[in-house]
């Protein structure tokens, strides 16, 4: 079976590398809370921070982007680790792969149901950031997870 949609296996190490970097940055900006590193770039909102119609859209503003460059690495580096042939590529795999997509997607909506039903206010802004992650990292636990056990399952009976 061809898979027309899946990256070269060559891209697989490069993505770990970018999601990697990217949880890294982003964990570290989490936790310190402030603007670091600070990388401030002169950038062109579409959208202002209060409303669609103030006046900082539209016009050139100073940003600091540490933040969007974490997520571009983790989404970009998740997109690539997890869209990525593996070496065996076959149907028993792209079966894996379906279904853990299709797992991730299920566990990721519920834990945004949950955060409908239980988290407010900021709170649940961050909720809904996280979440644009979660569907990757799910989808990346579950297929390695299932990979490594089949493999370990067929290992043992050799």
């Amino acid at each position: 079976m061809k898979s027309r949609f899946l990256f070269s296996n060559k891209y697989k190490p490069v993505g770990w590398f970018l999601f990697l970097s990217g949880m890294i940055l982003g964990i570290i900006l989490m936790l310190n809370n402030i603007n670091f590193p600070n990388w401030e770039v002169n950038v062109f909102p579409l959208v202002s921070e209060n409303d669609f119609f103030s006046s900082p859209a539209f016009e050139w503003t100073l940003n600091n982007v540490a933040d969007e460059i974490a997520s571009l690495l983790v989404i970009i580096g998740g997109i690539l680790v997890s869209f990525s042939k593996t070496k065996d590529e076959d149907e028993y795999i792209s079966k894996i792969r379906m279904e853990s997509l299709i797992w991730a997607t299920y566990v990721n909506y519920v834990v945004l149901i949950l955060a409908i039903l239980f988290v407010f206010d900021i709170s649940f802004l961050s909720v809904l950031i996280y979440n644009m992650f979660t569907i990757l990292l799910f989808f990346m636990l579950r297929f390695h997870y299932v990979l490594y056990k089949t493999k370990k399952g067929v290992a043992d009976e050799e």
